[in-house]
């Protein structure tokens, strides 16, 4: 089995008081790991990455990989609609030991296909680290289409994609296009089976969060093309997976672990805000059905 493969976290980053809460992360990522995650993202859109400080954004990957301690692949978020900042944030994450990043489409710029390719290009030609690309137009108002993936990845350093879009045909056509030992993940937990039996390689999950056997057993079953088994797991988390976006994301992930007693306060930063009852609700009632509560 390659090296980027799997379930995959996104992970939470917690707060106390809204300031960083280092003892929290160590046990998430403990967590994690003996859940069977088979990789973690620190400093995702999951743990928010939009709200963290240049100095906190480095502290949550140096503690990460120190915590970790290549028992599974850290993959870091370094992705900024800045590109000098994105190098910046890619240089940090390579001297804190990252094995690779993840970097976002540049958001708000609403920049060209051909800007697209000359932003990757330049982060992969100024930092030498395996770089994964991550295309999630519902975040940043700009599609990264097949057509400028294959053209990234004859990069030799950009080896993979998070591909978010939730379109099946857009996936398989990232996959048609690029080179066999290209990695695609899937970047929605709903999408994560049909991307994997279309020829994916994984998943870079929320729902993992809480329940990060459930996502790895998903992953494996579907790797291994048991696709009844897969099928079977998919549909036991498929209430929990849309629970996880009953609020805006991280928000219910945040609480999740919470109320598992993972973490001590769930809340994120602002312009985020903590949960609404209904949506509460709905995370409840679904983790209880999962046997998680």
């Amino acid at each position: 089995m390659e090296k980027y493969h799997g379930a995959i976290v996104a992970i939470v980053t917690p707060f106390i008081n809204g300031e960083l809460d280092e003892q929290g992360l160590v046990d998430l990522i403990e967590f994690q790991i003996a859940g069977g995650t088979h990789g973690i993202v620190p400093c995702g859109t999951t743990g928010e990455s939009a709200t963290l400080d240049f100095n906190e954004h480095k502290r949550v990957i140096e503690l990460t990989v120190k915590t970790v301690n290549g028992r599974v692949p850290v993959i870091a978020g370094t992705g900024a609609n800045n590109t000098k900042e994105a190098i910046e944030l890619t240089q940090s994450a390579k001297d804190s030991g990252a094995d690779a990043v993840l970097s976002v489409t540049p958001y708000y710029n609403k920049p060209s296909q051909e800007g697209l390719y000359q932003h990757f290009k330049a982060i992969s030609e100024a930092v030498d680290i395996s770089t994964f690309l991550y295309n999630v137009p519902s975040r940043t108002a700009i599609n990264m289409l097949p057509e400028t993936v294959a053209r990234l990845s004859a990069i030799p350093n950009i080896i993979g994609v998070k591909e978010a879009s939730g379109s099946l045909q857009q996936v398989s056509e990232v996959i048609r296009q690029c080179p066999n030992d290209f990695i695609v993940l899937s970047g929605d937990d709903f999408t994560s089976m049909p991307t994997v039996l279309v020829g994916g390689k994984g998943v870079i999950s929320v729902t993992s969060n809480v329940h990060p056997r459930g996502m790895a057993d998903l992953m494996e079953a579907a790797l291994a093309g048991d696709i009844k088994k897969a099928n079977e797991i998919h549909y036991s988390l498929f209430p929990l997976m849309t629970s996880m976006f009953a609020a805006p994301n991280p928000v219910p992930a945040k609480k999740g672990v919470e109320l598992m007693g993972k973490i001590k306060d769930g809340l994120p930063r602002l312009p985020l805000t903590g949960i609404d009852d209904n949506a509460l609700q709905t995370v409840t009632g679904a983790m209880k059905d999962a046997g998680l509560l």
